[in-house]
């Protein structure tokens, strides 16, 4: 499983090359693990998340095609060795999985022959993202230049990971602020067009939204166009 520092090199540049580009973090997070596996010569690499609030792994990519292993699993923080890493915040390299008495899935290691096993915590500003397990299906050391490989891989996996939150989170802020624009100025035309005062314009919105089961707004679009198209549109039996 000896690998050269020019193949550690060209896997990292792949990497950073498909985090910076156009890619889906999907996509992004299969061809690191596929990379990672192909460069390190093993059987399996897979990228556990954590669900933060529930205190949960499940696995999120692999290039692994066995239908035992994609079956889906959920891990706790503490529990086996995944949970292990990700409650530590520390690598683990294991010689023989069936021998370690932390190592929870011995059923589907025999079956899959997995031996060695390598795992890293993804970590963004000493908070633990995920995991990144690599298994052998011969017993190995890992050396250090391997655990640098990883551990490099798994910061790079966390940036991919953390850019693609902070963006989703952005685009969620920037709808929820469009939208309050959008029920402000609603609000506006009603008490202008039905001489409300603003709690009795939002009152009626709101219940407009109940009634229609629509949310506030796409009912404030409704009153938004009506006005703008000088057709007044009846909205909880007014205007």
């Amino acid at each position: 499983m000896k690998t050269s520092y020019k193949e550690h090199i060209h896997a990292l540049s792949k990497i950073s090359k498909a985090i910076t580009s156009d890619l889906y973090l999907e996509d992004i997070l299969k061809l690191i693990v596929t990379l990672t596996a192909s460069v390190l010569h093993a059987k399996i690499c897979s990228l556990w998340l954590l669900d933060e609030e529930k205190s949960e792994l499940k696995i999120r990519a692999t290039q692994a095609m066995s239908k035992e292993y994609l079956k889906e699993r959920i891990l706790k923080v503490g529990e086996g060795i995944v949970g292990l890493v990700a409650q530590e915040k520390s690598f683990l390299s294991i010689q023989n999985v069936l021998d370690e008495p932390k190592y929870k899935e011995k059923k589907l290691a025999k079956k899959e022959k997995l031996v060695s096993m390598l795992s890293v915590p993804m970590m963004v500003k000493n908070r633990v993202i995920g995991v990144i397990n690599l298994y052998t299906t011969t017993l190995h050391k890992f050396t250090k230049s391997e655990m640098a490989l990883v551990s490099m891989v798994a910061d790079q996996a966390a940036v991919a990971i953390e850019n693609t939150e902070l963006f989703v989170r952005a685009q969620i802020a920037q709808a929820e602020l469009e939208a309050r624009k959008k029920i402000e100025r609603a609000k506006g035309i009603l008490m202008k067009e039905q001489n409300l005062d603003e709690d009795q314009a939002f009152a009626l919105m709101r219940k407009t939204s109940m009634n229609k089961r629509v949310s506030m707004k796409n009912i404030s679009e409704a009153i938004i166009l009506s006005y703008e198209i000088g057709k007044p549109k009846k909205i909880g039996g007014k205007l």
